[in-house]
């Protein structure tokens, strides 16, 4: 399988268990994998025959961007769902940064990492 991968999107949402994350929102950071056979597209070099990973970026921002959700685990599987929506994606593997996270000790990141792929 070959892996178109999008790093590093960038989105403010309003997702947390907290009220003021609710309320004041935060920076949330997304890396996708996308497991896509290429062999088509590269044949014809037709972007019909992959996946435009620009719409893919466009709709995981609107994902982070949309209705919020107390979890990582939902917000992933919702970018993931919006992935396997296209038909050329077989696989996704997301993780989902939460540099702000409400931790009360010094830490870099937050991250929660799945993978799906179609049943």
């Amino acid at each position: 399988m070959d892996r178109i991968t999008l790093l590093g999107l960038r989105a403010t949402g309003f997702h947390g268990v907290l009220p003021r994350e609710r309320a004041e929102g935060q920076p949330f950071v997304v890396d996708v994998v996308l497991g896509v056979d290429t062999r088509a597209a590269a044949a014809s070099d037709d972007l019909a025959r992959t996946v435009d990973y620009g719409v893919v970026a466009q709709e995981v921002t609107d994902t982070v961007t949309g209705p919020p959700c107390d979890l990582l685990e939902t917000l992933a599987q919702r970018i993931a769902d919006r992935c396997l929506a296209h038909e050329a994606v077989r696989e996704a593997e997301v993780t989902v940064h939460k540099p702000r996270a409400p931790i009360a000790v010094p830490f870099d990141d937050v991250t929660l990492t799945i993978k799906r792929s179609r049943a």
